[in-house]
């Protein structure tokens, strides 16, 4: 399974910014879908997850403000951040996983796409 993310960028605080991974290599209506960042010096962590069958999941710190989607018929899954403030700085991964339970170890992964949330 390959994975690329895109998106990233330089946004103001309060700002939104947008997403994508394409999915290739495995029927995409298998994979349940997450995205993690990681910022400087700190561990990575879940941000959000859309599973086979749609239903969502979202990390506390971001729930309310990112929405993630999927779009089976183009093999992508989006991330859409509204009200970016600088904590949300780091570099974001889209994984892929045939098992609901899949620990982050055993997931497909993507490169990561830088997003800088500075004034």
């Amino acid at each position: 399974v390959q994975l690329q993310a895109s998106g990233g960028g330089l946004v103001p605080p309060g700002g939104s910014l947008r997403l994508s991974c394409a999915v290739s290599g495995r029927p995409f209506r298998e994979l349940h879908m997450n995205w993690f960042r990681q910022a400087p010096e700190k561990e990575r962590e879940f941000v959000a997850r859309v599973t086979r069958s749609g239903a969502t999941n979202y990390a506390d710190s971001v729930k309310g403000r990112f929405t993630v989607s999927r779009d089976n018929a183009k093999g992508t899954v989006a991330l859409q951040m509204n009200s970016l403030n600088p904590e949300d700085t780091a570099v974001y991964y889209c994984a892929a996983s045939t098992i609901l339970t899949a620990t982050p170890s055993s997931m497909y992964w993507g490169q990561g796409t830088l997003v800088t949330v500075s004034s």
